[in-house]
């Protein structure tokens, strides 16, 4: 099958991302749509076919338990580090979103699969979700803060104590689009060995 070469070049080098405080809040992106994008995410290579991403979602009512929980629970573990600041803004950034997809990775008991290619996985299925909802004129940002690498937080997710919480993907219709985007020349990053 040919793919029209001109139309993923273009897809993939205007992928941004696009914060919370960017979208249109209260306009839901329909539940099908969403159910599309996790398909597209679940396409991602994955070595042993293990498939280890989770992707539990987050919309309606579960946006404010998610911000309640989230904020608390930085609240019980921040220690001195506790910011209002932070606490404030964990209770308010879920809200502006459409939905929110946590990112889990599972591991499977006794895998032979490293940790390290698991996590890669579940990074491709991410991507594959960037891509699929900017080619649906969506805005996504994915957030590796918050309570992300507090494993009090894994429990609310589904997790086990093996597995790993990769961050939330925020999406929502786009208000206010994000700049261009700019990379190096490919020069400064490639070598050939022929």
């Amino acid at each position: 099958m040919q793919y029209n070469t001109d139309h993923i070049n273009h897809l993939i080098r205007n992928r941004r991302s696009v914060f919370p405080d960017q979208f249109e809040t209260g306009k839901l992106v329909p539940d099908e749509v969403v159910r599309e994008i996790l398909i597209n995410a679940t396409w991602a290579p994955t070595h042993g076919h293990t498939e280890p991403w989770r992707f539990p979602v987050i919309t309606g009512e579960g946006l404010k338990k998610l911000a309640t929980f989230q904020s608390e629970l930085y609240k019980q573990e921040a220690g001195a580090a506790f910011s209002e600041k932070k606490y404030l803004k964990l209770q308010q950034q879920p809200l502006k979103a459409s939905h929110i997809i946590a990112i889990g990775m599972k591991r499977t008991a006794n895998s032979r699969i490293p940790e390290v290619e698991e996590m890669a996985a579940v990074a491709c299925a991410v991507q594959n979700i960037y891509l699929t909802v900017t080619a649906y004129g969506l805005g996504g940002y994915w957030t590796t803060g918050g309570i992300t690498y507090m494993d009090r937080a894994k429990s609310f997710f589904g997790l086990d104590a093996a597995d790993r919480l990769m961050g939330f993907f925020y999406l929502g219709y786009v208000a206010v689009p994000s700049g261009k985007g700019k990379r190096m020349d490919i020069s400064a990053k490639t070598s050939w060995i022929r």
